[in-house]
C-alpha cells in the first residue's frame, strides 16, 4: 500500500526554547508520530523563533503551501493548534488550501485529524479558542498595565525631559531640570512660546537629540503638572495602526508625587498665562485681499509688491526701490494679455504641439519602467523557485529575495505616477479650439465677478506677474481646463482654465 506523504511543521517561540521546548524535540515527536502511522515524511518546515501572528507571509509557509497545491504533500504534522499559527483566519485560510487539495492538517498534542467531521469542527473551535487566549493575555497586560499606572510605577520608555529614572525612583536631572525651569522664567518674561524656543537657542540649549526646541514642544513642557512635582499616568492611550495617541477623559488619570522643576505657584501662573492665550486667540485672518497678492514681484529689485491699506497702487516694498503700478491698470493689462494670447491660433498651435511632444516623450518612459518592471518581477519568480527548489536556504532567502523586491516596488510606484502624468496629458491633447471657447466665456464676464472670484481665477492661472519700468510679464501655468462641460448659469462661475508643465511668457 502507498505510503501517504506528510511534511512536518516546527514553530518554537524563543521563550519556549529557554523553557526546554526545542525545535530537536518537536522534531521527534513529530517523526515518531508519523513512524507510528507510517506516514512517509518528506520534507520539515522549520519557522522556530517566528511569531505566531505572522507565519502566513513567511517563506516557509509559503513553500508549505506551495507543496500541497503542487500535491508534493498530503498531510502537514505539528506538535499542537497553537504552533500552527494563533489567528482564526490564517487557520481558516491554511485549512481552505487543504481542504481544496485533499491533504489533511493533523495536530498531535489535541489528536485532531481535519480529514474526519469531527476534526474539522474541532479544529475551527480550537482556533478561535487559541485566538481568545491571545486576546485574553493582552487584556490581561492592559489591566496589568493600568495597576502600575495606578500605583506610580515605571511603565517603560525614557523619563521626560528634565528627569531621569534611577531604577524605579524618578529624580531630577541635573542639567535638563535647570533648562525645562528656565523656560518658565522666559515665558513669564516673553510671554510668547517662539521667543522661548529662540532665546534658549541663541543660548545654545539644545534637545536631547540636539535639535532646538521646538515651541510646541516648549507649550507642551509648560502645561504638564509633573513640573510642579505631579506626574500623570494613564492619560492617554495609544491608537491602532498609527504611532498617534489619544488624551484620556481626566477622570482616568493617575497622580503620583515626584520631584519638583519649579513652584507649584509659578506654575499655576504660566499655565493661567497659556489658557488664556488659548481662549483669546483669534484664527489668522485672510491676508489676500487683492487680486494679485503674493504673485506681483519687481522686476527692477527682485523683490515682492504689495498693497498698502487703503492705497491704489502695487508698491515695492523695498525701500530704495519707487517701482509701482494702478491696482486698476494691472487688472486690465491682465486681461488684454490674456485675451491677446487666446486669440493668437498660432501661439496656441504652437503650445498644443508642444504638449503632444510631451505626451510622446512621457509615453516612451511609462514603457520603459513597464519592461524594467516586468524584468525584476521575473528575476522574483525565479528566486522564488529556487528557494522551493532547496538551492536557496531559508536563513539567506531574505538576502536574495529583499534588494529586487524593493526595486520592484519602487518602480510600481513610479508607473503608477507616470500613468496619472499620462492621463493628465492626454487632456493637454484637446484641440486649441475647444480651450478658446471654453476660456472666453470667463474673460468675456470677468468684470461681472467678486474680488473673491477673480482671485480664484489668478490662483489658477497666474504663476508669477513681473513688473518693470515700462513692462508687464504673466508668467502663466499650464494648459487644463477644470471642467468640460457647463450651463450657461455656470458660466459666470466657471473655473479657469489652467495650464500645466510649462510657462508661457506674454508681453
Amino acid at each position: 500500500m502507498k505510503k501517504k506523504k506528510v511534511a512536518i511543521w516546527i514553530r518554537v517561540s524563543t521563550q519556549m526554547q529557554a523553557q526546554g521546548q526545542s525545535p530537536e524535540n518537536h522534531l521527534k515527536d513529530a517523526q515518531m508520530y508519523a513512524k507510528l502511522k507510517k506516514y512517509d515524511v518528506v520534507t520539515v518546515y522549520d519557522l522556530a523563533g517566528v511569531s505566531g501572528a505572522n507565519v502566513m507571509e513567511h517563506p516557509e509557509c509559503q513553500r508549505m503551501l506551495s507543496d500541497i497545491r503542487s500535491k508534493k504533500i498530503s498531510g502537514l504534522i505539528f506538535s499542537k493548534l497553537s504552533r500552527l499559527t494563533r489567528k482564526t483566519r490564517h487557520l481558516l485560510e491554511i485549512a481552505e488550501v487543504f481542504n481544496a487539495n485533499n491533504a489533511d492538517l493533523i495536530s498531535i498534542h489535541e489528536n485532531i485529524d481535519s480529514s474526519q467531521p469531527a476534526g474539522k469542527m474541532l479544529f475551527t473551535m480550537i482556533g478561535a479558542f487559541a485566538e481568545f487566549e491571545r486576546s485574553e493575555i493582552a487584556s490581561r497586560v492592559k489591566n496589568s498595565m493600568k495597576i502600575m499606572a495606578q500605583e506610580g510605577k515605571k511603565l517603560g520608555g525614557v523619563a521626560q525631559y528634565g528627569f531621569k529614572w534611577n531604577e524605579d525612583k524618578l529624580e531630577l536631572h541635573p542639567e535638563e531640570s535647570k533648562i525645562r525651569a528656565m523656560m518658565y522664567e522666559l515665558y513669564l518674561k516673553h510671554k510668547r512660546f517662539k521667543a522661548v524656543s529662540r532665546e534658549l537657542e541663541e543660548k545654545g540649549f539644545r534637545s536631547r537629540k540636539g535639535k532646538p526646541f521646538h515651541s510646541s514642544t516648549i507649550k507642551r513642557w509648560l502645561k504638564d503638572p509633573i513640573s510642579k512635582g505631579k506626574r500623570r499616568t494613564n492619560y492617554s492611550q495609544e491608537l491602532k495602526g498609527n504611532q498617534t495617541s489619544r488624551t484620556k477623559p481626566k477622570n482616568e488619570w493617575f497622580f503620583h508625587d515626584c520631584p519638583q522643576i519649579v513652584s507649584p505657584e509659578m506654575w499655576q501662573e504660566v499655565y493661567d498665562l497659556i489658557d488664556e492665550y488659548d481662549k483669546n486667540r483669534k484664527p489668522v485672518p485672510n491676508r489676500k485681499v487683492h487680486i494679485f497678492t503674493n504673485y506681483i514681484h519687481c522686476g527692477c529689485c527682485d523683490s515682492r509688491m504689495n498693497v498698502r491699506s487703503r492705497m491704489t497702487h502695487y508698491k515695492c516694498v523695498s525701500k530704495e526701490c519707487t517701482n509701482k503700478i494702478r491696482r486698476d491698470d494691472l487688472e486690465e493689462a491682465f486681461k488684454s494679455r490674456l485675451d491677446n494670447f487666446f486669440g493668437d491660433t498660432e501661439q496656441l498651435t504652437s503650445y498644443f504641439n508642444q504638449a503632444n511632444g510631451k505626451y510622446d516623450e512621457k509615453k516612451s518612459e511609462y514603457d520603459l519602467v513597464k519592461i524594467e518592471l516586468s524584468k525584476v518581477e521575473e528575476e522574483l519568480k525565479n528566486i522564488i523557485h529556487l528557494h522551493q527548489q532547496k538551492q536557496i536556504p531559508t536563513e539567506a532567502f531574505s538576502q536574495y529575495h529583499q534588494e529586487p523586491f524593493e526595486r520592484s516596488q519602487q518602480l510600481q510606484a513610479q508607473l503608477n505616477i507616470l500613468e496619472r502624468e499620462l492621463e493628465s496629458l492626454k487632456i493637454e491633447k484637446k484641440s486649441a479650439d475647444y480651450y478658446i471657447t471654453e476660456s472666453k466665456y470667463i474673460f468675456d464676464n470677468w468684470d461681472t465677478y467678486t474680488r473673491d472670484k477673480k482671485r480664484e481665477l489668478v490662483e489658477e492661472v497666474i504663476e508669477s506677474v513681473i513688473i518693470g519700468s515700462d513692462t508687464i510679464d504673466f508668467n502663466l501655468k499650464s494648459l487644463l481646463p477644470q471642467k468640460r462641460h457647463f450651463s450657461n448659469s455656470e458660466k459666470m462661475g466657471h473655473k479657469p482654465i489652467a495650464i500645466n508643465s510649462s510657462t508661457v511668457d506674454i508681453t
